[in-house]
């Protein structure tokens, strides 16, 4: 017995010697996290960095690096990505491998550490407009406070610089920056003023640097959904997507059959709803509220009042106003739309108003005029350079009698008074114009 029992132990003892090392070698794991934040900082962005947040989370990563290479972007985008790196456990390095100019410059500062490259830059972080001019007092003065506070997000950034990266007014000679220039500091500069750790010329020497070069990399990279996503939310992408579904679906309603434009409107809708689904913006309510309002344009169709048709539109308004974090934004696009769809419709009536079915059931479209074989009444030409005696004054109308005839006559502009001779010097429909006769004038043809 004594012997079974050593034998169990020695068995178990060989068991766990060889598993040691693998257990062991699990726990000491250190993976690090490469995430890349490219292009422009727009919200399609926001739900990639989400997901590559998330799943560093899951995986234990306690090391996340920004691999940034951007020309800036948008300030909302940007906002949004700010609270994902403060709601982030994992420490943030960021990697300014070429460019961090305007929002990511904004979005470096926000990182626990930044590195360089020797070309890198950082800074020119001046809030514009759609126009591409410095924004409003407001927007900047708001701006200004968020450059501030993400200095101060780490200890021992003065935020000055950050101030001068975004203010133009501030003079900077010692950093080419005079005034009416912005601050952009290079590697070496953005070190001496604190805004750098250090100079590194690849990832694998930013790795040494930080003592994780037998560190797990685990890249992520965005699917083909989320670069959609990131497409469409584009804010320049957004209004276009819009005029093409309103247009489409427009010339859709007024021509016969389905066709492209309805084809053309339909997936314009749903690529517009797609992605902002996919980029976290648009959630099932909003998608239902849009399907809502769809239907009761249909049943406007059945429905006599028009009062389906009206809630339907704004249903399908509203849906695409909540599809966006920003509703001045979205409103705009909206009204860009509407506008859009306006104008096509006053071309679809002008130049194609007769070929259209469903037009000409809402408008008149045809003309009745002679040379189409229309009389709207009977054009008495043989009363032409007759002459006629009036019977009540013309001011100018009046009224008029000729041979026996009492007939409805204007002057051409001047007062004739009652018992006067006219000649009928026009016939136009109705209308039979007259002017006084001269005692020389000679009537006979």
């Amino acid at each position: 017995m004594t012997k079974m029992i050593r034998s169990v132990f020695l068995l178990i003892l060989f068991i766990g010697t060889i598993a040691l090392p693998f257990i062991h070698s699990d726990a000491a794991e250190t993976k690090v996290y490469q995430v890349p934040l490219h292009q422009e900082v727009e919200k399609g962005l926001h739900a990639f960095l989400q997901r590559s947040f998330k799943e560093a989370k899951d995986a234990g990563a306690e090391t996340i690096v920004l691999d940034i290479d951007t020309p800036g972007g948008f300030v909302d985008a940007a906002d949004q990505i700010a609270k994902l790196m403060k709601s982030t456990d994992a420490e943030i390095i960021a990697f300014i491998n070429d460019r961090a100019l305007s929002a990511g410059a904004f979005l470096a500062l926000y990182a626990d550490q930044i590195y360089m490259t020797p070309n890198g830059s950082i800074g020119a972080a001046q809030v514009i407009d759609g126009s591409g001019n410095a924004a409003e007092s407001k927007a900047n003065s708001y701006w200004l406070a968020q450059m501030k506070n993400a200095a101060l997000h780490k200890e021992g950034r003065d935020p000055k610089y950050a101030l001068a990266m975004a203010d133009p007014t501030i003079d900077m000679p010692e950093f080419r920056a005079q005034k009416g220039e912005l601050l952009t500091l290079t590697a070496d500069e953005a070190e001496k003023v604190g805004y750098s750790e250090g100079t590194v010329a690849t990832f694998d020497e930013l790795l040494q640097k930080l003592d994780l070069a037998d560190a797990t990399i685990i890249s992520t990279t965005e699917t083909f959904t989320e670069k959609a996503a990131r497409l469409i939310t584009n804010p320049i992408v957004v209004p276009i997507l819009l005029s093409v579904a309103s247009l489409g679906l427009i010339v859709e309603l007024y021509s016969p059959g389905f066709g492209v434009p309805g084809t053309m409107g339909l997936t314009a809708l749903f690529l517009f709803f797609y992605g902002h689904t996919v980029a976290g913006l648009a959630g099932y309510e909003t998608l239902i509220l849009f399907l809502l309002g769809v239907g009761l344009i249909i049943a406007e169709f059945f429905i006599a009042g028009g009062i389906a048709g009206i809630f339907g539109v704004l249903a399908i308004i509203g849906s695409i106003l909540l599809a966006g974090t920003n509703l001045a934004f979205m409103a705009i696009s909206v009204l860009i739309a509407m506008a859009v769809a306006s104008i096509g419709m006053v071309v679809i009536m002008k130049f194609f108003g007769k070929k259209l079915h469903l037009l000409n059931k809402i408008i008149l479209m045809d003309t009745m005029d002679t040379e189409d074989g229309y009389v709207s009444n009977e054009n008495r030409t043989e009363l032409l350079h007759k002459v006629a005696t009036t019977l009540t004054p013309l001011y100018p109308s009046g009224v008029a009698e000729l041979d026996g005839e009492r007939i409805d006559v204007v002057s051409e502009g001047s007062y004739i008074d009652r018992g006067k001779e006219v000649v009928i010097v026009a016939v136009e429909g109705f209308r039979i114009v007259v002017r006084e006769k001269k005692k020389e004038e000679d009537t006979h043809l």
